[in-house]
């Protein structure tokens, strides 16, 4: 391993894409992440198609299981809550997906946990957190989103709230707050020798991102409405759609940018009346006419050399292909069993001093169990019962 966290030890209980998502950062900055799940209750994020050609692995797996070793266990057998407190006296941070209460029952919560090891940094991460009215509901990204108020004055007056391509709460809010939260208590046991519990919630995450918007309406005390703030679409910046169907965007709030935007598209007229004119429909109304009447490329050949904040609504391959992708390698090329290698996506932060490298893609679970066991002890016969005992389904 390499990296500037390759001392680090994580135990990884979490699934689908939140926690596995996050602890995928930190193996690629250089932990070592074991991940345990059940045998016979595998992650269905792992489960999705597409599959690797020729292979068992599917293309989540390979990607949020980059780096990451696994073992199967059967949470409910005693052997197994065994063998996670022998994991503990290694492995200094633990990370955990499941309901409130849930690890506390197998033996495993973090006082429990604590008393075998006091450095230990336990990562709870929930949808609501792990107290509260709420804290024992399920959700998924969407509900967190609609919880916060966000989508209260996202989407258009005309259709309401839409869908996001991606899921915010579970990667911005859930996985990236993982990150930090765990990060932050290293640092405080490195000073302190001090392990700790951290809750994190998706819920709580989200609430932050109201932003600008949120600071706003807790000083006027009014709501914010959809398009009717500077960056929902109540003013000239936002996506505008081209004569070939496809679009553009358009952000250039400052005085400059819009100047050259308006010039550009031959309507400097509008200049005068700033990129939030009092008559905003009408304006935005007249852009959108304009825009229609050139394809995405002859727009974006017209502002290739005008500084407005202009650029193309891409489709998820051409922004892969993007000029500017490449040549900050977003594309990584990350080895199979065999000698083959699949194209993924990695992580966005650059070292000078530890360069990240991408040991291998995410095997099928389970492919570890051997290899852990007898690291602890273990004979290749116990470990043979183990598998005609249940141990690992």
């Amino acid at each position: 391993m390499s990296g500037p966290l390759e001392h680090l030890k994580i135990l990884d209980f979490s699934t689908l894409l939140p926690g596995p998502y996050a602890t995928m950062v930190l193996t690629d900055l250089g932990a070592d992440t074991l991940k345990v799940v059940s045998g016979s209750r595998p992650d269905i994020a792992t489960l999705m198609p597409p599959y690797l050609h020729g292979t068992s692995i599917s293309a989540n797996l390979a990607w949020l299981g980059r780096g990451k070793r696994s073992i199967t266990l059967n949470l409910k057998k005693a052997q197994a809550i065994t063998i996670v407190r022998q994991l503990i006296s290694e492995y200094d941070i633990l990370v955990e997906q499941f309901r409130p209460g849930i690890m506390d029952k197998f033996g495993l919560g973090y006082e429990h946990l604590k008393q075998i090891n006091p450095g230990l940094i336990y990562c709870s991460l929930t949808g609501y957190g792990q107290d509260g009215p709420y804290s024992k509901r399920a959700g998924h990204d969407i509900n967190y989103l609609a919880r916060s108020g966000l989508m209260s004055y996202s989407g258009t007056k005309a259709d309401g709230p839409v869908l996001t391509g991606m899921q915010i709460a579970d990667v911005a809010s859930g996985a990236n707050n993982v990150v930090i939260g765990v990060l932050a208590a290293v640092l405080y046991r490195k000073n302190t020798g001090k392990g700790q519990h951290i809750d994190i919630s998706m819920m709580d995450g989200v609430m932050p991102f109201n932003a600008m918007t949120g600071a706003a309406a807790l000083v006027n005390g009014l709501e914010p409405e959809r398009e009717g703030e500077i960056l929902n679409g109540g003013c000239l910046y936002d996506f505008y759609e081209t004569k070939d169907n496809k679009y553009i965007s358009f952000g250039g709030l400052e005085p400059q940018f819009f100047s050259a935007f308006c010039n550009t598209i031959g309507c400097p007229d509008l200049i005068k009346g700033g990129v939030m004119p009092k008559d905003v429909l009408q304006v935005k109304a007249k852009v959108r006419e304009v825009i229609k009447t050139k394809t995405r490329d002859e727009w974006e050949g017209a502002f290739k050399d005008v500084d407005a904040c202009v650029e193309p609504v891409l489709t998820l391959f051409e922004a892969l292909n993007d000029p500017q992708a490449k040549h900050r390698g977003l594309l990584v090329d990350v080895e199979l069993p065999g000698g083959d290698s699949v194209r993924q996506i990695g992580t966005p932060i650059r070292f000078s001093e530890t360069p990240l490298k991408y040991s291998k893609a995410g095997q099928p679970e389970g492919t570890d169990n051997r290899e852990v066991l007898l690291k602890l002890g273990y004979s290749e016969k116990e470990i043979e019962n183990f598998k005609t005992s249940g141990l690992f389904e």
